[in-house]
Formats: structure tokens, C-alpha cells, sequence
């Protein structure tokens, strides 16, 4: 599926090149030192990808709004801190994103029957136009509650945050090779739903 096959591409693109690493480390020193205008463009540069992982994850518009402002209130009081050991700064703001998700995953389950209920599903515009159209994030959102909460946490780093297999192995805790073969079958997961969307909508 045409889709599908641009997400597979998509999913390859998360590395970070040495030239971005060596920018990442100048930003942050900068933020440690409190510079307002460095830790400013370090929300510009990265509120999208962490918007758009954090809304895959708790698939409300509100929430995940309110989760990334917390997000970053957390690395502004928490980057004096910060060590950089070599890997991409994001990684640690992804990390932080995905506690945040934990946390609110964890009280939700408390209140609800069930952690996250499922939104309706709609017969709107060919599932293909969600990943053309830069991955139309509602539709996605609604394609993912039927995978498992694991392939939903890679497709939702790899896809939707851009991250490398090396980063998100790191933050989900588990070796590339475990993360690799998790991508495989979400996308193979994903792919089902999506052609059974699409023969819905039919």
C-alpha cells in the first residue's frame, strides 16, 4: 500500500547527521547558561515533533497540548543539568515526553474503565492522503488504538517524533534489533488497518 510504503521511508529518516549534533550542543550550552533566545529556539525547533508524538499517544488534541507545555516547563527547570553524553539532545526531550505520557496514561487508567477509548472512526478522505498530506494525524491517531501499546510507542517515535532507531531504542528501553523487529510488525499491523479503513470506506 502506497501509504504504507511512505511510512517504511518515512521511518528511515530519523538520524541526526553530525553538523545538527554539533548545533544541538551550541543551543544547549547556550540554554545552560540562561540564554532565554537559545532555550526559545529550542521550543521552536522541536514543539512539532514532540506535539505530534505526544498526540499519537494520548489522542487528544488538549491533552497533548498541555502535556508538550509541560514537557518543555520540565526541561527548562531540569537543563542546568543536563550532561551531554554524545547522543542527540532530542533524545532527552523525548524522554521526558515519554514519561509525561506514562503519567498521564497512569492517572487516566485510574479514572477510566479503560486507559485510552478508541475515537469513532470516519469514512473521510482515502487513508493514502495520511501520510501524503503529512501524515493527517487524526486519521493516524485512529488507525493506531488497534495496535499494541509497544507498536504504537515505535510508530509514534519513529514516525511521528523522527527519531533514529538508536534513539528510540534508548528511550523505550529495549536493543535496536528488539526495536526493529517491533517497526515491522507495527508497520505490517498498520498496513491491515489502514487497507480495511479504506474498504470500509468503499
Amino acid at each position: 500500500m502506497h501509504a504504507v510504503n511512505q511510512l517504511e521511508a518515512a521511518t528511515g529518516t530519523g538520524t541526526t547527521g553530525a553538523y545538527q549534533v554539533h548545533q544541538e550542543k551550541s543551543l544547549v550550552e547556550r540554554a545552560q547558561k540562561n540564554d532565554p533566545e537559545a532555550f526559545a529556539q529550542i521550543y521552536e525547533t522541536y514543539f512539532d515533533r514532540i506535539y505530534r508524538y505526544v498526540f499519537l499517544r494520548v489522542r487528544s488534541q488538549m491533552e497533548a497540548e498541555d502535556i508538550t507545555q509541560q514537557v518543555f516547563l520540565n526541561a527548562l527547570n531540569s537543563i542546568s543539568s543536563y550532561r551531554w553524553k554524545g547522543a542527540p539532545f532530542s533524545s532527552w526531550l523525548f524522554r521526558i515526553a515519554h514519561n509525561q505520557v506514562v503519567d498521564y496514561q497512569r492517572k487516566s487508567s485510574r479514572i477510566q474503565t479503560t486507559t485510552l477509548e478508541a475515537p469513532v472512526r470516519d469514512t473521510g478522505p482515502d487513508p493514502v492522503d495520511v501520510v501524503e498530506q503529512e501524515m493527517n494525524m487524526e486519521r493516524i491517531k485512529v488507525a493506531i488504538v488497534d495496535l499494541t501499546q509497544l507498536q504504537q510507542e515505535v510508530i509514534s517515535l519513529r514516525f511521528a517524533g523522527g527519531l533514529s532507531t538508536k534513539e528510540t531504542a534508548k528511550i523505550m528501553g529495549r536493543k535496536e534489533g528488539a526495536v526493529k523487529a517491533l517497526q515491522h510488525s507495527a508497520l505490517g499491523a498498520l498496513k491491515k488497518v489502514l487497507s480495511e479503513e479504506w474498504n470500509y470506506a468503499e
